[in-house]
């Protein structure tokens, strides 16, 4: 396993998947212990706008999120909770910026590598804390701090509490 040997900087805080659920965006996630993961993703879990707008995208695969970010927007206001945002990976101890593209991650027995960023989208307004009424802010504030798509390069398991190593 090449980059195995990279130091740990970071770890899995939280693992999310939803089932495909008529009526129901993909958002909030439930939690997992452990998730699989294979090319389109982590197995079991549905997005409208990932398999019905993007046809699958593999670059579209993994929705990562810093916990560190959720913890921003709480202190601004905004009660997120991990989840929330659709993100599969709750990492905690990576910076932000860290994974802009082409940033290439290990965790468990996944290697993956950050497609782009996520752009904030209508669907956060179903959100009970954001609403119709409050969505324009809201997006206005996730700009630039939704999340990191990645694609699956090499597809395994992820557990809570697994470390995350970088790769470059």
């Amino acid at each position: 396993m090449a980059g195995s040997d990279q130091p740990s900087i970071g770890r899995v805080v939280r693992l999310g998947a939803k089932p495909r659920t008529p009526g129901q965006r993909g958002l909030p996630k439930p939690a997992l212990a452990k998730v699989t993961v294979a090319r389109g993703g982590v197995e079991g879990d549905y997005n409208v706008w990932r398999q019905e707008e993007r046809g699958g995208d593999p670059d579209y695969a993994l929705l990562v999120m810093p916990e560190e970010t959720l913890e921003q927007l709480n202190h601004e206001g905004w009660p997120v909770r991990p989840g929330d945002l659709g993100e599969n990976i709750t990492t905690s101890g990576v910076p932000y910026a860290a994974f802009e593209p082409p940033c290439r991650f290990r965790v468990g027995s996944v290697l993956a590598e950050v497609s782009k960023a996520c752009d904030p989208c209508d669907t956060l307004t179903l959100l009970p804390y954001v609403g119709r009424a409050r969505g324009p802010e809201f997006l206005k504030t996730m700009m630039g701090r939704r999340g990191w798509y990645a694609r699956v390069v090499n597809s395994g398991e992820i557990r809570e509490g697994d470390p995350i190593r970088l790769e470059r």
